[in-house]
């Protein structure tokens, strides 16, 4: 019994290549004389028929007196091994991998012979783009395009012709089918304009035009008719020719000085094969770029400036294609002086628009205004302000990648100009397209890039002090002295103090106009900018009112990311404001939730959050985070920021402490937590030293003001260096110690209030050297508020304290209204929880029960605190609402 693993062996070797090893003339006639006589197997058979016939030999069926086995020939086996079923099966014919190819060939030139006798463009189109690849296979390989290639397109020319001829037909096409063979015009144009000298050659003689190109082969002569236009080369673009591709090869167009010119034609063709070989792993991008040049230089036409130099801008980005590296600063000039030279042509032909959506139109033609069937305006497909967007952020993540200490940072920053002019100069000729009369699609469809670049121009200055952007406009100004004044913003004066205000004003007003959902986001972005600017010149009250009349709390959660950051940076800017202009409240309802969170950092694009051993980052969120960084020149100083927080927290927190006293309920009251941890933890050293930080500074300011020394405090906090970082420093700490003298007051009234029976307002004016008139506002609005049991005697100008000392049995009876109150809350509670309402009884006013019940609560305990503080105070009233709503 012979082994199928023997005889695989021994089969292998026919099966190692088909290209290399081909069977001989003789040896395929002996294969075919054996198959005749039964034989049906090779060395190609698989290894079922192998175990079949193996099984068939080791049942002995066969009789022992049986003719003796012929040896077994390489490529076939004898007829008496074979079963009933092999002599029914076809003769397998060996063949080439290089026929093989071009069976397939002539299988897909058949596919769309039989999809054009039944109208079914779909097929035709898919099997057209099989036979493209196939072509290019070909060529790849060095084998020549079989003749029925050119046979498919005439055929295929001619059977387009007829359909779009027929309109009833073409009316009646269902619309997948007509959408398909609307997309075959410009595929089969452009095959057959590549191919024109070989498609008319076979039309003159369709019977011998096979014969010709078969007798061309066999001479070993190049065939005339197959030769399609050589596709990109997978290492480099090829060089666009500078001869014509026709008969007169021999043959150059002069110029001027002897110099050869390119055509038309060549520079298309260039540049088309350039684009096929764009996007492709293997592909030379220096050698794109270089090729790109010289077809810049051989460009005569504004039509072949601009579709060479969007090829070459877009070449110029594609040299940076990781997302964590950033573009070649020398690249990065070159990309902005070609789009500069770009809109430049632009502005010197108004009649070519570039588009990012236009009909289909022919890639290698010539196209001018008014002719051969163009408009008064011409379409080009392409994004100018796609290249401005990218031009940006290839900007910022180069920033982002440079380290900010070295100076190599500021060398790049300079550059800011530089993008700024390119932003204004395409915003000015986007202006001037719309001025033109036209048609309401184009119109629509430029006004989308201009709200772009007005966009882009409004983030680059939204945070920058005056002088920057008077520096940046002047040097626009110098370097493009001939741009059309602007519809959208007026002429910017250096000269005026509010130049730059009305300048980001302008951007924004122009942003609000559009009211869609498309433009909903521009429109959030502008608001934030608006306000940023505003907070930025201690517009407070400006600024807050824009912030809350845009209602964007309430809907900021569903932004994008990016956006939200910018939230978040602006509501911290408000603090800041507010804090400039010594609203203290105001600031610290800004700031809390920002930096309570403790990962203010974060939320500010400011770090990247390392994560918790609870809560992990994974490796792509972290990637994510580290491309939204905000350059360092961006960035809002975080020491500051905790500085005004805290200092604000100091001057609500301890006049707040010191009125809750030793009452536990009253202590539950937490203004700012992240600053009542930071003082217990001072309070429980054993040892604090002189302060070192910002931190130490305050806190030891605090406990000089919880004790009353608040000329100690005063000192502690002036002497803070993270000052410096405040324009008008002086001023507004001068504001601050005056609000330091107020609170100490106050947080002294509350401390050592149970020592005196009268106090002379005279000797508090003069204890905290205040006026006497705003030592009698200060105590006149704590009385009114319930926070002081006093009078004041305007004849002695002395304020009176007076206290209620409760007996056994009220305090017995208060503790026992108290109880009875919150059994009530509990009971009404539960009942409402059990009849599906969750409300509890005062929070929402959902009834007359509820509100009455929380009121008489609220009544009880203000009537308890009254009685119960010993002469110290009464019930409080709640602080005052926030000034700015929370974010949603």
């Amino acid at each position: 019994m012979s082994s199928r693993f023997f005889r695989a062996i021994s089969d292998s070797e026919s099966d190692s290549s088909e290209e290399e090893e081909l069977l001989s003339d003789e040896e395929q006639t002996q294969v075919k004389s054996s198959t005749k006589k039964g034989g049906d197997s090779d060395e190609d058979s698989d290894e079922d028929e192998d175990e079949d016939s193996d099984e068939d030999s080791d049942e002995g069926d066969a009789p022992a007196s049986s003719a003796p086995r012929k040896p077994m020939s390489r490529f076939m086996r004898d007829a008496d091994d074979s079963d009933s079923e092999s002599e029914e099966e076809a003769p397998k014919v060996i063949k080439s991998a290089k026929d093989k190819r071009l069976d397939e060939f002539h299988a897909s030139v058949h596919s769309i012979e039989n999809a054009q006798r039944i109208d079914d463009w779909i097929t035709i189109s898919k099997e057209f783009d099989m036979l493209l690849r196939l072509c290019d296979r070909q060529r790849t390989l060095n084998e020549v395009i079989p003749p029925a290639y050119i046979k498919c397109m005439a055929s295929l020319e001619t059977f387009l012709a007829e359909s779009l001829a027929n309109k009833e037909a073409t009316k009646k096409m269902k619309a997948p089918n007509a959408k398909a063979m609307n997309g075959m015009k410009s595929k089969v144009k452009k095959i057959v304009k590549e191919n024109e000298t070989a498609i008319q050659q076979y039309r003159e003689d369709p019977a011998g035009y096979e014969a010709k190109v078969q007798e061309a082969q066999t001479t070993t002569a190049m065939p005339e008719v197959p030769q399609l236009k050589p596709k990109a080369a997978a290492t480099a673009p090829v060089v666009a020719p500078s001869v014509e591709a026709e008969d007169s090869a021999d043959f150059q167009t002069v110029g001027p000085g002897g110099k050869a010119v390119m055509t038309s034609e060549a520079l298309f063709k260039g540049l088309t094969a350039v684009l096929e070989a764009r996007g492709r792993k293997s592909t030379d991008r220096n050698e794109q770029i270089s090729t790109l040049t010289k077809l810049y230089e051989g460009a005569q036409t504004p039509y072949q400036r601009i579709r060479v130099l969007l090829t070459l801008v877009a070449a110029r980005f594609d040299y940076s294609t990781s997302a964590n590296t950033y573009m070649p600063v020398d690249m990065w000039k070159q990309a902005r002086e070609e789009l500069n030279t770009l809109l430049r042509v632009l502005f010197e032909n108004l009649a070519y628009l570039v588009l990012e959506e236009t009909d289909d139109y022919d890639d290698e033609v010539e196209r001018k205004p008014n002719e051969n069937g163009e408009g008064a305006f011409v379409p080009i497909r392409g994004s100018v302000v796609s290249f401005i967007d990218r031009l940006e952020d290839e900007f910022t993540k180069s920033l982002q990648n440079i380290d900010p200490h070295a100076t190599e940072y500021v060398e790049r920053l300079c550059d800011e100009k530089l993008l700024y002019q390119t932003i204004v100069f395409g915003q000015s000729y986007f202006e001037t397209v719309l001025a033109q009369p036209l048609p309401e699609k184009m119109a629509h469809t430029v006004a989308e890039p201009l709200r772009r670049c007005v966009m882009r121009r409004l983030e680059l200055i939204y945070s920058k002090q005056d002088v920057i952007i008077d520096a940046l406009e002047t040097s626009t100004r110098e370097a493009l002295p001939d741009l059309p004044a602007s519809r959208i913003v007026p002429p910017f004066d250096s000269s005026r103090s509010d130049g730059a205000m009305q300048l980001v004003h302008a951007l924004c007003v122009y942003l609000y106009e559009r009211i869609d959902d498309a433009s909903e986001r521009q429109r959030t972005r502008a608001i934030l900018c608006h306000v940023y600017h505003h907070a930025l010149h201690a517009d407070y009250h400006v600024a807050r009112d824009r912030f809350l009349m845009s209602h964007l709390q309430e809907s900021i959660h569903m932004a994008d990311a990016e956006t939200q950051i910018l939230y978040n940076r602006v509501l911290v800017q408000l603090g800041l404001c507010a804090f400039r202009v010594g609203l203290v409240r105001e600031c610290h309802t800004a700031l809390q939730e920002i930096l309570a969170t403790g990962r203010f950092k974060e939320l500010l694009a400011q770090g990247v959050s390392k994560g918790t051993m609870y809560n992990s980052v994974s490796t792509e969120q972290e990637k994510f985070d580290r491309q939204r960084q905000l350059p360092f020149h961006m960035h809002i100083n975080l020491e500051l920021l905790e500085c005004v927080y805290l200092v604000s927290s100091m001057l609500l927190e301890v006049p707040n402490m010191a009125y809750a006293g030793s009452d536990l309920e009253l202590r539950k009251k937490v203004i700012s937590r992240p600053f009542r941890r930071m003082l217990d933890y001072t309070d429980r050293l054993v040892f604090s030293g002189p302060p070192e930080n910002t931190r130490d500074h305050i806190m030891q300011a605090s406990k000089a003001l919880q004790s009353g020394e608040w000329k100690r405090c005063v000192e502690l906090i002036q002497s803070i260096k993270i000052w410096k970082l405040l324009p008008q420093k002086d001023a507004i700490l001068e504001v601050f110690a005056r609000h330091i003298q107020q609170e100490g007051l106050r947080t002294y009234l509350f401390n050592f209030v149970s020592y005196y029976d009268a106090l002379s307002l005279t000797h508090l004016a003069t204890m905290f050297e205040l006026p006497v008139s705003t030592v009698r506002s200060i105590i006149s609005r704590m009385i009114w508020n319930d926070e002081l049991p006093a009078s004041i005697d305007p004849i002695h100008n002395v304020v009176v304290f007076r206290r209620t000392e409760l007996n056994r049995v009220q305090q017995l009876s208060l503790a026992l209204a108290e109880r009875a109150n919150g059994m009530l809350e509990q009971n009404e509670w539960l009942l409402d929880a059990k009849t599906d309402d969750h409300t509890r009884p005062g929070q929402h006013g959902s009834g007359d029960r509820q509100g009455g019940a929380a009121g008489d609560a609220d009544d009880r305990r203000d009537g308890r605190r009254k009685g119960g503080r010993g002469g110290r105070g009464g019930g409080r009233v709640p602080l005052q609402s926030h000034v700015l709503s929370q974010k949603a």
